[in-house]
């Protein structure tokens, strides 16, 4: 079989799997089995597909098939121009989380932390555009937080980022001047209308806290005074109807305007805070 056989087929397969996205994921797929680079695959999908990779193909579309996210299957997902590894373990990085990143890397900072880390994606992206800061990045899987290691591992950033298991601030010593987190942000309510590739496959810790969503955001609203410098930023991701609790969460505990980011689509999507008094040591080496 030809890989542009394979490749048809995967297409009918993933469609009839009611996956909307089924010819751009049959063909990450193929490059994944082929040990290619996706942009190679029209170059190769003439060619007679190699046993080896032909039933690694097959194997991987069976997993999409069944609602798999393409990224578990591959193990890999391109974010802010880097690729993390990504296992059931952790969330799958999205782009409209990469907004948040950009937020972080718009002043200069030191000394940041991570809030739920997962894969580690927004601390290390975050770091590897800040090259003279150092981080620390909280979990409360192990599992997730040895994915993260892995990742700061293989981009080299192994000397400037570390990672604890925490629950929010709980044994996580010192201040910061940047304080980020992507929480879970999901209401109870609105799980069983999630896709299946999210709901029945990512980590439902990561996806939800319960009841209206707003749990883990109030933890950390509660909580991130007294963790920043006086000057120093706390950037948060929401779901897209939390703009105004979060911020009155925020105002509640002292902090003074906060900003709203809205990602792509027009959805808001990022709360940016920042913690009063003389800021002219945030970012200073």
């Amino acid at each position: 079989m030809t890989g542009a056989e394979a490749l048809a087929d995967a297409v009918r397969r993933l469609k009839a799997a009611g996956i909307d996205s089924a010819a751009g994921d049959a063909r990450r797929l193929l490059a994944h089995a082929l040990g290619v680079a996706p942009d190679r695959v029209t170059l190769v999908a003439p060619e007679e597909m190699p046993p080896e990779a032909e039933a690694r193909f097959l194997a991987a579309v069976a997993a999409r098939a069944a609602r798999q996210p393409v990224a578990q299957i591959t193990g890999t997902r391109d974010f802010f121009g880097r690729s993390f590894l990504v296992t059931r373990d952790t969330l799958d990085p999205r782009p409209e989380t990469e907004l948040l990143v950009a937020a972080a890397l718009e002043r200069p900072f030191v000394k940041m932390l991570d809030l739920g880390t997962g894969t580690g994606c927004i601390l290390l992206s975050c770091l590897a555009g800040m090259p003279v800061a150092t981080g620390t990045g909280t979990d409360v899987s192990a599992a997730a937080l040895e994915v993260a290691r892995e990742n700061a591992r293989r981009l080299g950033l192994s000397g400037r980022a570390r990672f604890l298991a925490a629950d929010w601030f709980a044994a996580v010593p010192g201040k910061f001047d940047l304080i980020v987190s992507n929480p879970p942000y999901i209401a109870e309510a609105e799980m069983a209308g999630l896709a299946p590739e999210v709901r029945d496959w990512e980590p439902r810790g990561a996806l939800t806290p319960g009841g209206d969503g707003l749990d883990a955001h109030r933890a950390i609203a509660a909580g991130a005074g007294a963790r920043l410098m006086a000057g120093g930023r706390l950037i948060l991701e929401i779901g897209p109807t939390q703009a105004a609790a979060v911020s009155a969460l925020l105002v509640a505990e002292g902090f003074a305007a906060p900003e709203v980011r809205r990602d792509l689509d027009g959805r808001d999507r990022v709360v940016i805070a920042a913690k009063g008094g003389d800021g002219s040591d945030c970012g200073a080496a």
